[in-house]
């Protein structure tokens, strides 16, 4: 009777969700549902305190180094402009904060005038490279910082440049300085495509720091080229971008340059990306946000040999501004310029680019400085999409408040009364390993990269094997509530609470990230800010699993999995039909794009490009340690009525992950697509992780939005609430039971709803604490925080079922090793974490295997908790 109240539960449930998804269709079929809104221009201008130097100048060295704009040299006109030469300075001036306002303090000189020359700033100060004055080229190099407390500028010198070089660009990717381009001396026929760099990790500036040569660019020879760092989805990279070279030697054959290229320094390899709209000639332009490069001023050439002809009537330089995206490589316009300030430096000042003095025509400089700012689009979350949201929200508290009813006892509210029917045992499996991270976090990660990391979740139905045949008939032969008892029984209690302990750890830094970097993903895609979707998911979370336990839990999963693979279709279809083509069409850009790769064939463990052993290594580990070690999901085989219908459950989750990959790695590949036929609808201000919450609100039709974001919402509820329930399950019946705390099943049931409450009000103010929107993938780090504790939880399991002379002293000392090895691997290497979790493993059961072989045989009775003890019975 309970069971098929249980499944009548589940069908209307599961109605409730289809009727959703159906009535947010027929709202979208609208024509005002469908309207999508043009993207206004990408960047807002305004302007700061201008230059002391009243004519401006051209060719500074510009940078920022604590908390101050520093300008340096360049070279101008005296006035009348047309009737002099061109003047060289040696100032410096600086924009700092005084009294709450941002003022200019004019400096003690540079040891000589100079100008064009080449400048980033770094955290020790601002460098500036090479440059050059009426008759000379330089090699110098020196450093500039501001001294807070002194209020005034140091001149620090640095090595030479292995020659002299000017109207060049340079750049910083990490604590590496590269400078691509420039003139020998004074004539544009000695511009070369020379690479230098230098490696400022060394703190000896006069003994090993030293300029290297790197590998030329394919590129012809330039100058008055544009560099640029900026992060192409696997790793930081430059991007050289225009420029200007002499063609033949006729002084007036000069080329004006448009095309691009991409600069990978871990590899010291070349690539030619598509070119630029038009000429981009001493470009002005910086990275901005996590994809964009923003150009934001250069010359075309168009009427570079008229200016003694045109003279003051000479229009100034093209006031369009462009952006770059390095993912979908694509180039689209970002609005008008106010100014188009050519031959200087654009600086990164807090969030602003700032743009200081420049040339805005021929002879003609300008002292304004320009702060720069992108602008995000914003569309209405609308009526109905809140609506939506709010319905399917309260949906979620009113299946907690059903079952709280039915609640009587902890083994209602552990393992749902043994009643749980194995489809929905299954989804919950799916839905709990799904996770909201893995909707926004792998198609973001297919989008940017690949489909390597789909290999990863093939492994899990070979990994069902070992849960459905090892693991589940141990949990279920000692009637498991937690996941570690099995490791008392096997090993000791001291063992059994370490790794209880480390689990309450894990899950509570696990809500703590997918409340937080859901929030961030999110909050491109809600009226809401991270920190307060952090808050409504941490609220609604408490209450419907404090209330109703693991039942609400597995019924709400079991509602995200219809919903969230629902509206996974429906995104797929209206990526590819947004982007005008078809489904080959579809195929077609994305080979083009090498998006449907899935190995990488090389040895190593740190590239960005993950190696296809690193791949399936790691993610057999990791689902390892998952289904045999995590106590949420574990759980899940404890809810059926018995074995085989726990098994259907594990099987049913491992073919859920196949249809459930391939939707998700192919969303990301539409969304590649879709927004490489529309480069325009990308937000400079929207992170890798947003791209696919930003195509659900502002691309999606009304209602159908509502529905996902909710879902989306739902899917992290449902992670957050799993691991609030499997956690207060091992705090009671790990630490509370066996000290007998409560004195009777009532007692010990209002102790797992407190415990509940207080796990997940320590979750919830993690997730606040963690919100971090520098983060570049949120798969990554997710990656990373399940390798940390993980690998040791599995190791114990392996290491217990798999050997019969593991003892309790091995086990013990292999788990601590394992997590010290662990945090050593996070804090100082540098290996991809998608091997953390098989490094876990490996060292936990190697020295734990070793101390035990030196402890003597286990003295415990091993009946039924190996492999090699557990009997034909259990097997089946």
């Amino acid at each position: 009777m309970t069971n098929g109240l249980h499944q009548m539960s589940l069908s209307r449930i599961c109605i409730l969700g289809f009727a959703c998804l159906i009535s947010a269709w027929l709202i979208a079929l609208s024509p005002s549902a469908t309207a999508l809104a043009q993207s206004p221009s990408m960047f807002s201008w305004s302007e700061l305190p201008e230059l002391p130097t009243k004519l401006g100048v051209a060719g500074p060295f510009a940078g920022v180094h604590n908390d101050a704009l520093i300008v340096a040299g360049g070279a101008n006109f005296p006035e009348p402009i047309w009737e002099t030469e061109k003047v060289w300075h040696d100032t410096i001036d600086v924009l700092h904060h005084q009294n709450g306002k941002l003022v200019w303090s004019r400096q003690q000189p540079l040891p000589r005038p100079i100008a064009y020359g080449m400048t980033v700033s770094t955290p020790d100060g601002v460098l500036c490279i090479g440059g050059n004055d009426a008759s000379d080229t330089f090699a110098s190099t020196f450093l500039l910082q501001w001294d807070v407390n002194a209020q005034q500028t140091i001149i620090l010198e640095y090595p030479d440049l292995p020659k002299p070089c000017a109207y060049g660009s340079a750049a910083l990717i990490g604590e590496k300085v590269f400078v691509v381009g420039g003139q020998n001396d004074s004539a544009l026929r000695s511009a070369g495509n020379h690479v230098f760099s230098l490696d400022l990790s060394s703190s000896d500036r006069s003994g090993t720091l030293a300029w290297q040569h790197e590998a030329d660019f394919p590129g012809s020879a330039r100058a008055f080229n544009l560099c640029v760092a900026q992060h192409n989805g696997f790793e930081n990279c430059l991007y050289v971008i225009g420029g200007r070279r002499q063609a033949s030697n006729d002084d007036k054959d000069i080329e004006f340059l448009s095309d691009v290229w991409e600069y990978a320094p871990k590899k010291s390899t070349w690539k030619r990306r598509s070119d630029a709209p038009r000429p981009i000639v001493a470009g002005v332009g910086l990275g901005i946000g996590q994809s964009h490069i923003a150009v934001l001023g250069g010359a075309d050439g168009t009427l570079f040999f008229k200016s003694d002809e045109l003279k003051d009537q000479h229009p100034g330089f093209p006031k369009e501004a462009f952006a770059y995206h390095t993912i979908t490589d694509t180039w689209t316009s970002a609005g008008e310029l106010p100014a188009n300030h050519v031959t200087t430096i654009a600086v990164q000042w807090n969030d602003q680019i700032i743009i200081p003095s420049g040339e805005v025509r021929p002879r003609v400089r300008s002292p304004k400085v320009w702060s720069v700012q992108g602008r995000t689009t914003t569309k209405g979350f609308g009526t109905i999409n809140y609506v939506v949201l709010v319905t399917y929200l309260l949906a979620m508290v009113g299946i907690g408040v059903y079952f709280a009813r039915k609640t009587k006892n902890t083994n209602d509210f552990f393992r749902g009364g043994q009643n749980i029917p194995w489809w929905a045992a299954g989804c919950s499996i799916f839905a709990t390993m799904l996770s909201s991270l893995t909707f926004t976090g792998i198609p973001s990660k297919s989008f940017a990269q690949d489909w390597v990391y789909a290999v990863g979740n093939f492994t899990i139905p070979l990994v069902a094997f070992l849960a459905v045949y090892v693991a589940m008939p141990f949990y279920r032969r000692i009637d498991a509530t937690s996941a570690y008892e099995y490791l008392e029984k096997r090993f000791s209690r001291s063992v059994r609470l370490f790794g209880s302990a480390s689990f309450t750890l894990f899950h509570l830094f696990r809500m703590a990230v997918v409340m937080s970097l859901t929030g961030l993903a999110l909050a491109v895609a809600t009226p809401l800010t991270p920190l307060q979707s952090v808050l409504l998911m941490g609220l609604l979370s408490i209450l419907y699993c404090t209330m109703g336990g693991v039942e609400a839990v597995i019924w709400t999963d079991t509602l995200q999995t219809v919903v969230l693979l629902g509206g996974a279709l429906l995104a797929i279809a209206l990526l590819i039909s947004g982007a005008g083509t078809d489904l080959s069409g579809f195929i077609e850009i994305g080979n083009q794009g090498n998006k449907f790769s899935i190995a990488n064939l090389h040895w190593s463990a740190t590239d960005t490009q993950i190696a296809l052993w690193v791949i399936v290594i790691g993610a057999i580990a990791q689902n390892v340690s998952s289904y045999t070690a995590d106590q949420a999901v574990v759980q899940r085989y404890m809810t059926t009525a018995d074995k085989k219908l726990a098994a259907r459950s594990i099987w049913t989750n491992a073919l859920l992950t196949i249809p459930a990959t391939l939707l998700f790695f192919s969303i990301g590949t539409a969304l590649y697509v879709f927004y490489k036929a529309h480069p325009e609808k990308l937000d400079p201000t929207v992170t890798t992780d947003q791209v696919f919450p930003m195509f659900i609100a502002r691309e999606m039709p009304i209602g159908i939005a509502g529905l996902i974001v909710a879902g989306v919402f739902a899917a992290a509820q449902s992670t957050v609430s799993t691991s609030m329930n499997s956690t207060a399950t091992t705090i009671v019946t790990d630490f509370m039971r066996p000290l007998n705390c409560c004195k009777s099943e009532s007692g010990y049931l209002k102790a797992a709803r407190l415990w509940t409450l207080a796990i997940g009000v320590t979750g919830t103010l993690l997730g606040l604490a963690f919100v971090d929107p520098t983060i570049k993938s949120l798969f990554d780090a997710f990656i990373k925080v399940i390798g940390l504790f993980m690998g040791v939880l599995g190791g114990l399991f392996i290491l217990g079922a798999f050997t019969r002379r593991a003892n309790a002293t091995g086990a013990f000392v292999g788990a601590l090793v394992g997590a010290a090895t662990m945090v050593w691997l996070w804090q100082s290497s540098s290996i991809n974490g998608y091997l953390y979790t098989a490094c876990g493993i490996t060292t936990c059961f190697v020295v734990g295997y070793a101390v035990s072989m030196l402890a003597g045989a286990p003295k415990t009775n091993l009946e039924g908790l190996t492999i090699h003890t557990l009997g034909t019975s259990e097997r089946s």
